[in-house]
């Protein structure tokens, strides 16, 4: 059963660079449907965690917007993500940096 599953996930993955772990700066474009018109927004920001795998893998990204944190969730095979960008290489202690959330700015 699992490997029916896994031959059907097979044709909806997507050849991404994954080089990116938590801590690090990213910049994805997203594909934005706004009626009939279409428009690429980019939202770049720190990732905070990475989970899942497969066609299931989800990417959670925040930015300081005006002075307010916003955090997506992204998943990372979504064929609304037209790429993703490696801004900066940053290093952490913790596979989850959530303390960044009690942080004013994080450049």
């Amino acid at each position: 059963m699992d490997s029916i599953i896994r031959a059907v996930e097979k044709e909806y993955l997507q050849e991404r660079d994954t080089s990116f772990s938590p801590g690090d700066i990213i910049r994805i474009h997203e594909r934005i449907s706004e009626g009939a018109k279409e428009r690429i927004q980019v939202f770049e920001g720190i990732v905070l965690k990475r989970s899942g795998n497969g066609t299931n893998e989800m990417i959670t990204v925040r930015k300081i917007s005006s002075g307010i944190g916003v955090e997506k969730t992204f998943p990372m095979h979504s064929p609304k993500i037209e790429k993703i960008e490696l801004v900066k290489k940053n290093r952490t202690r913790q596979s989850r940096p959530y303390f960044l959330r009690r942080l004013r700015r994080i450049r």
